[in-house]
């Protein structure tokens, strides 16, 4: 007898359909998935990568800075040896390795980044203090000669100059 409000249940003949895995609270012993040691694991690796490439693209960035940096001071020596051909006149690249800096005849200075080590070797003429001095260009387009090393903690350039032509050249210092 069912009085009102009782709510009336109808019951189901026959076995229970078995369960899905993965559908109830508790899963069969033969469902798949990942545990969380598995889980870290994989994020440990990403991470570990993702540092690497990191540090790679830093030191590249780095290596990328010097050349362009020597590139820029291999120009600027040979803007200096135009002028002086063109003038007629004897012209002079400046190179103060305390400051990092160079200064090409009429134009600004060049301050170098602070990561960067500059090296200058010329003539002792040309020497104007321990830590200055410059590679001078003569209008027949010879020069003093010498080079700039410039370098990091990985990579490393030479502006070379020839005394004899004036020619500057460019090349990478392979340890």
């Amino acid at each position: 007898m069912t009085l009102p409000g009782d709510i009336a249940v109808a019951k189901r003949q026959g076995p229970m359909p078995p369960r899905r895995p993965g559908r109830g609270l508790m899963r069969s012993a033969g469902a798949r998935g990942f545990s969380l040691i598995e889980l870290l694991a994989v994020l440990v690796l990403i991470a570990v990568a993702t540092t690497a490439i990191a540090v790679s693209l830093v030191n590249g960035l780095r290596g990328t800075k010097v050349m362009a940096a020597s590139r820029d001071m291999a120009a600027a020596m040979r803007y200096t040896r135009g002028q002086a051909i063109i003038q007629r006149q004897e012209l002079a690249l400046e190179v103060n390795v305390a400051d990092k800096s160079y200064t090409a005849p009429g134009r600004s200075t060049v301050k170098l980044p602070e990561d960067m080590t500059l090296t200058l070797r010329t003539a002792g003429s040309e020497l104007t203090n321990e830590n200055a001095g410059r590679i001078r260009f003569f209008p027949d387009g010879s020069s003093t000669g010498g080079f700039v090393r410039l370098a990091t903690d990985r990579r490393e350039w030479l502006v070379n100059v020839a005394w004899l032509t004036g020619e500057i050249s460019l090349e990478e210092v392979h340890e």
